[in-house]
């Protein structure tokens, strides 16, 4: 198949030896390089068992990533068409939580603690109602990613660049009241599709007091 595919995308090339193999990663993660005339592809092994149209469809997303050729859309729409079915989700959730490693350094920072905001925040925009999930600091103070809810783990984690005399208060809370509305909206899955801020996530959102302000702090970050 994917000297086939190679064979369209350089069709006067010389065909290099391909090597393709199953994995056990803890997501979908697939990989491919070329290196000394042969192509390495790898593969999760959540896909053993996927129809040969979905292979072919990888086998063309890959190819043509690796030869920094435009994929086809029909062959991307097709690929996330079978991760996004109801079954591939709930494989790949219960393979995260059986393979994935979760780094959660607990709540308490060096300057701020996010379990007692974090109920707080329950307190005040839930009725307390919300159950609390794992609460960690991020090992890096990143600016790039502020805070991300993961599902597979239940755990919330934020980036260490809040825990800081410096970063205001305000910024802190919008973050970790933006992953709690995660926690509260869970991504919608429809066909290809996959979003993560619903409508719903989006009015709720709009209950933080002081959002304008909060937004505007983040941006300075």
């Amino acid at each position: 198949m994917y000297a086939r595919i190679y064979r369209q995308l350089r069709p006067r090339a010389r065909m290099p030896e391909i090597r393709v193999e199953f994995r056990r990663y803890a997501n979908p993660d697939n990989f491919i390089r070329m290196e000394g005339g042969v192509i390495d592809v790898r593969i999760s092994d959540l896909l053993e068992g996927a129809p040969a149209p979905v292979m072919e469809a990888l086998a063309h997303i890959l190819l043509s990533k690796m030869l920094r050729r435009p994929v086809p859309p029909v062959y991307s729409r097709r690929y996330r068409l079978y991760l996004n079915r109801r079954d591939m989700r709930q494989k790949m959730h219960l393979l995260r939580q059986i393979r994935g490693r979760k780094f959660v350094s607990g709540p308490q920072g060096e300057y701020y603690n996010l379990e007692s905001l974090f109920e707080e925040l329950n307190a005040r925009y839930f009725d307390g109602l919300m159950g609390r999930p794992r609460l960690g600091w991020s090992r890096q103070a990143s600016r790039r990613l502020l805070g991300h809810f993961d599902p597979s783990h239940n755990a919330i984690i934020i980036s260490r660049i809040f825990d800081s005399p410096r970063i205001p208060r305000l910024a802190l809370e919008y973050v970790l009241f933006h992953e709690m509305l995660h926690l509260r909206y869970p991504v919608d899955h429809h066909g290809a599709r996959r979003r993560v801020h619903t409508r719903e996530f989006r009015q709720a959102e709009r209950a933080f007091h002081s959002l304008k302000e909060a937004k505007g702090l983040l941006k300075k970050l």
